[in-house]
């Protein structure tokens, strides 16, 4: 994903990001993304156990015939 990025263009990007939003504010940044990130794989593995438990009942009448 990363692999055309080099150790330069990380560091320019973080100077960037550390000049533009300040340094009291990148904290409350990463917290947000956090939760975010917590409540997107918690939506996915919903929407997976969700699809799993209705393909069980399409599968379980076909089992008995």
């Amino acid at each position: 994903m990363f692999g055309n990025i080099g150790t330069g263009e990380i560091l320019l990007i973080l100077l960037f990001i550390l000049i533009f939003f300040g340094a009291k504010k990148i904290p409350d940044l990463a917290q947000g993304l956090g939760k975010g990130i917590r409540e997107f794989r918690k939506a996915a593995r919903e929407v997976q156990e969700d699809v799993e438990r209705e393909t069980k009942k399409i599968e379980e009448p076909d089992k008995k015939s």
